[in-house]
């Protein structure tokens, strides 16, 4: 059994029990992704499994064989940032940067959201299309918890990358 991590097949732990998290932290040492409440209450472990958002520390690390992960590791290129991660030094949508890495691969799979037109709670006509409105942004990104208040760098770093692409 493997995974594809970050773009490299990576061996999935013997240990059947073993979380997605502590496979990506212990086992290959990617640091990015946080351990926050291991509760899935805190999207401090957000990575992407095939272009979607996931709790890294609710899974399993065998649930996923043969599957592409992207942790915060794998979103840059060499020294190129990736947009959304440049776009959060721009907007200052960091402090201390825990919740940062699991914000940024949240905000990505919630860009796919949009595109495929998933709609939100906050979204009023669920046939229509969604819009990046702040509000949408905010209750789209409600389970990822900054507790040094860098929302509103968050959401503008969000909209300054995605809603451009999208009115262009």
């Amino acid at each position: 059994m493997s995974l594809i991590v970050n773009g490299k097949e990576v061996n999935v732990p013997i240990d059947p029990r073993v979380s997605l998290l502590d496979h990506l932290r212990e086992g290959l040492h990617l640091s990015g992704t946080k351990k926050g409440c291991n509760q899935g209450a805190c999207g401090a472990c957000t990575v992407l499994v095939d272009g979607e958002r996931i709790l890294s520390c609710l899974a399993l690390a065998v649930q996923y064989d043969g599957r592409a992960i992207t942790t915060i590791e794998g979103l840059a290129d060499g020294d190129v940032l990736h947009p959304l991660q440049a776009a959060f030094v721009e907007h200052d949508g960091f402090q201390c940067g825990y919740c940062t890495p699991g914000q940024i691969c949240s905000a990505i799979g919630m860009a796919s959201e949009l595109e495929r037109g998933v709609p939100s709670h906050v979204s009023a006509d669920l046939s229509a299309e969604a819009r990046w409105t702040r509000e949408e942004i905010q209750e789209r990104m409600s389970g990822n918890l900054c507790r040094c208040g860098a929302h509103n760098g968050i959401v503008d770093a969000i909209r300054a990358t995605f809603a451009a692409e999208v009115s262009a």
